[in-house]
C-alpha cells in the first residue's frame, strides 16, 4: 500500500494515521478514531505538534506522538531545500539511529520527497521529558551530561572511512565550503545591518576576524572525523523536568554531518554555559569528553589535538546565529535566541584566542 506523505497538521487524519502506523508495525488490528492535534515547540525550520490517539479498541500502540513536518514559512522550507535539512533529518532517523548508542525518540512512521521537500516524521512522544532552554542556559551539571551523551554519538564512528559512502550525510563539501565562503560575509553585513546596537563590541570584533578568515574557517584540518549533530544546543534536547534532570533524548538532526567531535562539545558549551561557568568548568568537561571518547575505544587522538579542535569548534556558533537567523522565518524569540547565542559563542572564541588558529 503506497501511503501518501502528510506533510500538513490537516492531513493527519485517523485513516491516514492508521495506515502509518500499521505499515510501520507499531499498529495492529485497532484503527485510530480521533486524532488531536496542537502546536509544539519553537523551531524555525520545520512545523511539529503533538498527536493525541484514540483508538476503537484497547492497543498497545501510542497514546500520543509527535509529528514533524515542513515549516508553514516559505522562507524556511526553501533554506531546507536548499539545505537538505529535512532529507537528513529523515535519513538520519532512518539509516543511522539505530545502530547508535546515543538516545534519539524511536521512529513510528518516516517519508520524504526529496525534490520538494515535503516529509513526515512520526516519533515518540518523550513526555513528561521538556525541551531545553536556550535562552536560560544550564548549569555545570546539566552539560556534563550532556556533553557525555555526544560520546555516544562519536565513538561508534569515530574515523570511519564508510561515512564517505553516505553522500546524503556529507553532501558535495568542496561546493558547500566555496558556497559558505561567498555567501557568508554577506548574511554578516544583514546581520550587523538588523540588529545594530543590540550587538556589543566583542560580537563585531569576533565577527570580523571570522568573517575575514572564512577560507582558512572552512579548510578542512586533517584529523578523524566522525557523525556530528551540528547544532547541539539546549533547545535540541529533552530534559527530565525533575530539579536537576538530564538530557534524555537528542533531536532535530538537520544539520548532522560529517565533522569534527570536539566541535559539537564547544557548540553545546558555549552556547548552553553562561560566561562565569564556562570558564570555571569548561576544561575539566572537555577532558572528560577526551577520556570518554579514549575509554570507548577511540586511538590516535591526544589530548592537545582535542583541546585544538575545541577552541576552532568555538567559531560554529557564530556561523550558526548569523546564517540561520538571516535564512529562516524572524521571530521574536528567534531574535533573542540568535542575539545570545552570537554574544556567548562571540566571547568563547575571543577567551580561547580561537583567532590564533585561523590568522597564522
Amino acid at each position: 500500500m503506497t501511503i501518501p506523505i502528510a506533510d500538513t497538521p490537516e492531513a493527519l487524519t485517523p485513516t491516514w494515521l492508521t495506515d502509518a502506523l500499521t505499515a510501520g508495525g507499531v499498529l495492529a488490528g485497532a484503527r485510530v478514531t480521533d486524532a488531536a492535534v496542537r502546536p509544539l515547540g519553537t523551531g524555525q525550520m520545520c512545523d511539529s505538534v503533538r498527536v493525541t490517539l484514540t483508538y476503537d479498541e484497547p492497543t498497545d500502540a501510542p497514546a500520543s506522538l509527535i509529528a514533524k513536518l515542513p515549516a508553514a514559512d516559505p522562507t524556511s522550507r526553501t533554506t531546507a531545500l536548499t539545505m537538505r535539512s529535512y532529507e537528513k533529518e529523515v535519513r538520519f532517523y532512518q539509516e543511522l539511529a539505530p545502530a547508535l548508542p546515543m538516545r534519539t525518540p524511536a521512529v513510528y512512521h518516516a517519508d520524504i520527497d526529496v525534490t520538494t521537500a515535503s516529509f513526515v516524521l512520526l516519533l515518540e512522544d518523550m513526555a513528561p521529558a521538556e525541551q531545553g532552554d536556550q535562552l536560560a542556559g544550564c548549569d555545570p551539571v546539566v552539560a556534563e551530561v550532556a556533553v557525555a551523551e555526544l560520546v555516544r554519538l562519536h565513538a561508534p564512528r569515530w574515523g570511519d572511512p564508510g561515512l564517505t559512502d553516505i553522500e546524503w550525510l556529507h553532501g558535495d563539501q568542496e561546493t558547500g565550503r566555496q558556497l559558505m565562503v561567498a555567501l557568508m560575509p554577506m548574511l554578516w553585513t544583514g546581520f550587523t545591518d538588523r540588529y545594530g546596537d543590540d550587538l556589543p563590541a566583542h560580537v563585531r570584533e569576533a565577527g570580523e576576524v571570522l568573517f575575514g578568515h572564512l577560507a582558512e574557517y572552512f579548510e578542512e584540518e586533517p584529523g578523524a572525523r566522525t557523525i556530528v549533530h551540528n547544532d547541539y544546543r539546549l533547545d535540541n534536547l529533552l530534559l527530565d523536568p525533575a530539579p536537576g534532570g538530564t538530557p534524555i533524548a537528542v533531536v532535530d538532526w538537520q544539520t548532522c554531518t560529517v565533522g569534527s567531535g570536539a566541535a559539537d562539545v564547544a557548540y553545546f558549551i558555549g552556547a548552553g554555559l553562561h560566561e562565569d561557568d564556562r570558564r570555571r568548568a569548561e576544561e575539566s568537561l572537555v577532558r572528560r569528553y577526551h577520556d570518554d571518547l579514549v575509554a570507548a575505544g577511540v586511538g590516535d587522538f591526544t589530548w592537545e589535538r582535542c583541546w585544538r579542535d575545541y577552541r576552532r569548534g568555538t567559531w560554529a556558533g557564530l556561523i550558526m546565529a548569523v546564517g540561520a537567523s538571516m535564512m529562516v522565518e524572524r521571530t521574536e524569540r528567534g531574535d533573542q535566541m540568535f542575539l545570545a547565542m552570537a554574544r556567548r559563542h562571540s566571547r568563547h572564541a575571543l577567551d580561547l584566542a580561537a583567532d590564533e588558529l585561523l590568522t597564522r
